[in-house]
């Protein structure tokens, strides 16, 4: 097990050694209360886009969620008419210069997995640039929008954001309830209080504080030929060989075991970078990954190798919050 990932497991299971770090935790507290207390003062730059702006984000380390629910934001946007535009990051990315639009026809080492996934999906106009104000007026220089996602950037206080919503995974919470580096959180839990909606990947049900959704697997492809297939073309207690380089790998693995299959796990770093000798496992299996690992491997895949295609599922409550959000947000013009 990595260091990475021992740190993570501490960090959710509460491991007394952690105690060690908190005079850096302190810290780092300090630090990252100390930039939100000169946002709020409107201290510094701070770019106040022309469009309205949700970030979707989260203040733990390790995934949530955000680019299934972001997918599904994006595709609800459009099917009320309106025109949206993503900025990312680009975590891993490694563009000729920045900030730069990713295209569908791009390389994952160009683009990065996130973005690329999101702009394969739905053709939406993506920016990636760590510096997301300048991603945000280069989005609207190349293209007129009316909304635009921040996917993450929910500690990027150089950014003025309309709406914030936070992804919390439910199964594994917020570990300690500690900030980095003795706990997995990004800022202090307290952060939480300020924010517009939580949302708890995996619950199913709302919470009296958040709202509930769940990913639904919908089809199997495959990377070499796109030919689809539903979740039922391999029989109940197939094996096969399960790839997922994200966030939460074991919530990956767990799905696959619901649709009643055998995977054999292969968890790999979020973002790996990955190859043919990294992906061949012994004995000889299909190979099943996430959608986000599947647009870096298409270059190289096999026959059998296919990713499963998942769509957020979010409650009821919240597409009726959300649809609230967008009328008070947006002029009653754009919307149906």
């Amino acid at each position: 097990m990595a260091m990475s990932d021992r740190l993570l497991a501490a960090w959710y299971a509460g491991h007394p050694a952690l105690k060690l770090l908190q005079p850096l935790e302190w810290l780092y507290r300090r630090v990252v209360t100390g930039k939100r207390q000169r946002f709020l003062a409107g201290e510094g730059e701070i770019f106040q886009p022309p469009v309205p702006l949700i970030v979707v984000g989260n203040i733990t380390v390790g995934g949530t969620g955000k680019t299934p629910l972001i997918l599904w934001m994006i595709q609800h946007c459009q099917r009320c008419g309106l025109r949206v535009g993503v900025v990312s990051r680009g975590y891993g990315a490694k563009p000729p210069q920045l900030p730069w639009q990713v295209e569908a026809e791009h390389s994952a080492d160009v683009a990065g997995d996130e973005p690329l996934l999101i702009v394969q999906r739905t053709g939406v106009p993506l920016m990636i640039d760590p510096d997301r104000s300048r991603a945000i007026k280069a989005l609207l220089a190349a293209e007129p929008l009316d909304l635009i996602l921040s996917d993450d950037g929910l500690q990027h206080y150089r950014m003025a954001r309309d709406l914030e919503l936070v992804l919390i995974d439910a199964a594994r919470g917020l570990g300690n309830k500690r900030c980095l580096p003795a706990g997995p959180l990004r800022e202090p839990v307290e952060r939480l209080q300020s924010v517009d909606a939580l949302l708890y990947n995996g619950a199913t049900a709302d919470r009296e504080d958040g709202f509930a959704f769940q990913l639904q697997p919908l089809e199997l492809v495959n990377l070499c030929s796109g030919e689809r297939r539903p979740v039922d073309h391999f029989p109940p207690g197939q094996a096969l060989h399960a790839v997922a380089g994200i966030g939460n790998p074991q919530r990956f693995f767990t799905t696959l075991e619901t649709l009643h299959w055998r995977p054999v796990p292969h968890a790999f770093a979020d973002h790996a970078e990955y190859s043919l000798e990294a992906l061949s496992f012994s004995p000889s299996l299909p190979v099943v990954m996430t959608e986000k690992d599947a647009v870096k491997c298409r270059a190289f895949a096999a026959d059998d190798w296919w990713y499963l295609a998942v769509d957020a599922v979010p409650s009821a409550a919240f597409v009726a919050w959300f649809d609230t959000q967008l009328m008070r947000l947006l002029p009653a013009r754009l919307l149906p």
